[in-house]
């Protein structure tokens, strides 16, 4: 963790943040970047096992072991999250900002895909994010303050082959961004998606390397991003820095759908 002679500086001090998806990739590198910039930050997936091992991860690398908390989270089990949100609000009192994260994809083309695939991809990556802001927004309303962002992709902002349903649920994402936008703004709460390119993560690892330079031709910048730079990005868009931002999707792809 970076030294600063003056703690209040960090972008997020003190600020109670709920990651989701948040034990790997972008999740993990987000959670990292947070923990670095002050805030409390709970670790939120699917899987147990690396929901312990990332937070104990980032406790190693932490002088201040409180900063970090971790719950095993399934973002379509709406019991569970309440339990969760329930937990945190008891512990912290408040919850400053949600990173709706959690996400998966099942490709195939639309003659391929089958319901279950179709559904699976909707009810994570869609009514993951209802799911979880409906059960955060009322104790930020009652704040009356508090950041949400959430996980679109340039897939929702132009489509892609063989990813009907992924497409879906992140134009699906831009919708609810901004229709949340418009209803919780005046109530002091900012709502924004981020719009990620192709990112270096273990979901690309298994890409022919022809495909890769493939992907990488197509970005002006010729790399895939990585998962500190969309950290960034989420960092920004969570702290006071873009406290007259609200209802955007920012793409952050090296500029791909130029």
């Amino acid at each position: 963790m970076p030294e600063y002679s003056d703690q209040k500086a960090l972008r997020l001090h003190q600020k109670v943040a709920i990651i989701t998806g948040a034990a790997n990739g972008i999740g993990f590198a987000t959670a990292e970047k947070f923990i670095n910039e002050g805030a409390i930050t709970i670790i939120c997936d699917i899987n147990a096992d690396q929901v312990k091992q990332a937070v104990a991860k980032l406790q190693a690398s932490t002088p201040n072991k409180d900063q970090v908390a971790g719950s095993v989270m399934n973002v379509t089990d709406r019991a569970g999250i309440d339990e969760v949100i329930k937990s945190v609000i008891e512990k912290y009192g408040r919850i400053d900002v949600l990173i709706n994260n959690a996400g998966i994809t099942k490709d195939a083309r639309l003659i391929n895909m089958t319901e279950e695939q179709f559904d699976a991809v909707i009810d994570v990556n869609l009514k993951g994010v209802f799911n979880c802001t409906q059960a955060v927004v009322p104790h930020m309303l009652k704040a009356g303050q508090g950041s949400i962002v959430s996980a679109s992709s340039v897939v929702g902002l132009y489509g892609n082959f063989g990813q009907t349903n992924y497409a879906a649920t992140k134009f699906g994402v831009i919708g609810l961004t901004m229709t949340w936008a418009r209803e919780f703004g005046p109530k002091g709460i900012r709502v924004n998606a981020v719009c990620p390119g192709f990112i270096e993560t273990s979901i690309l690892a298994s890409m022919p390397e022809d495909v890769l330079k493939g992907i990488k031709d197509r970005s002006w910048l010729r790399r895939l991003g990585t998962p500190e730079e969309m950290a960034n990005v989420y960092a920004f868009l969570a702290s006071d820095e873009s406290s007259f931002i609200n209802g955007i999707a920012l793409e952050a792809s090296g500029g791909i759908s130029l």
